[in-house]
């Protein structure tokens, strides 16, 4: 009897136990969405902050340039190439103006209605930076008013420093391929005065009026180098004879 009570007991404890058990979490097998992929016809979506040093290779009709972008220097204008390369802008984007040791401009899209959709997609000024518009230096466009840059780029080609003073503000610099930003082809001169053209026309006007012009064929972010190993004093070198 006392066996029989003592199992009852114990019993009723191990029911008591089970009953007050928290349930176990379930596990969402679920996969994670995805993030929105960059939408070129809405700017404000464009918004992602760049890393602090990455390198854009833009391959183009010329050869590969290879830009090196320093967000200390200018947070807002990298912010703003940063985003714009993820998204496919400049695919197929002409060097548009083009002047012997002067600059290289680009930035106006191959495609009208993306043109329209950035008409006024300004960003803030950077303030000026230790940074110069020296030779291989990439610098935003601006009409000089405030608050003026939008997707329009220029690689200097001869030293402008003189634009320091008008809120041209450095973002990045040539590292390799200079040599095909020299030889983009310049014989049209200043086409400045056609800059709504080009953007109202897209492609189909550059194909007409200017067949000529160097253009981007893609944009793509690279990752850095890897810095070279460094070898212990007195290792002996790889491939050395021991």
């Amino acid at each position: 009897m006392k066996q029989a009570l003592l199992a009852i007991i114990f019993t009723g404890a191990v029911l008591a136990q089970t009953a007050t058990k928290a349930p176990s979490p379930k596990v969402s097998t679920a996969p994670k969405a995805a993030a929105p992929a960059p939408d070129l016809m809405n700017p404000a979506s464009l918004n992602r902050t760049a890393p602090s040093i990455f390198r854009i290779k833009l391959a183009t009709t010329k050869g590969d340039i290879v830009l090196e972008l320093t967000r200390s220097w200018a947070p807002r204008g990298v912010d703003r190439f940063y985003n714009l390369v993820r998204a496919g802008f400049f695919t197929d984007c002409p060097f548009y103006r083009v002047m012997p040791n002067f600059m290289a401009q680009f930035g106006i899209s191959a495609k009208p209605e993306v043109n329209r959709a950035w008409s006024r997609a300004n960003i803030p000024d950077d303030p000026r930076n230790m940074e110069s518009n020296k030779r291989g230096k990439l610098t935003f466009a601006t009409t000089g008013a405030p608050g003026s840059r939008s997707n329009t780029l220029f690689i200097n080609i001869g030293d402008n420093s003189y634009l320091d003073n008008q809120g041209f503000v450095p973002i990045g610099e040539v590292v390799e391929g200079m040599e095909h930003v020299d030889t983009l082809y310049n014989g049209y001169g200043d086409t400045s005065p056609q800059q709504f053209a080009f953007e109202n026309g897209g492609k189909a006007f550059v194909d007409k009026t200017y067949p000529k012009l160097d253009r981007i064929l893609t944009a793509t972010i690279q990752p850095l180098p890897s810095p070279p190993a460094t070898v212990a004093p007195g290792a002996p070198k790889v491939g050395a004879p021991k």
